[in-house]
């Protein structure tokens, strides 16, 4: 059985991967993504529908993994939307 920590533990292990985009596409797609699917899904209460959903997560979190090191792999230039990063 599924817990809700463990659920709100998968939620901040998707949104840490999808922040390691190097691509700001790539990156706010990967947020609102997962935003809009646990959103979505928080009126899940039969403990098979909140594992299915959990198990699907968790293979979500291993193919952001692989994507977002591929990601790290090649460089874009910044982009105008993007905040750049403050010197002090």
């Amino acid at each position: 059985m599924v817990q809700q920590k463990q659920v709100l533990k998968l939620y901040k292990n998707l949104l840490e991967k999808a922040y390691k985009f190097d691509n700001y596409n790539f990156r706010e797609y990967a947020k609102r993504r997962i935003h809009d699917s646990f959103k979505e899904h928080k009126s899940l209460t039969k403990p098979e529908e909140i594992a299915q959903f959990y198990n699907n997560g968790i293979n979500n979190l291993a193919l952001l993994t692989r994507q977002s090191t591929i990601s790290q792999m090649y460089t874009f230039d910044k982009l105008v939307v993007e905040p750049l990063k403050q010197h002090k």
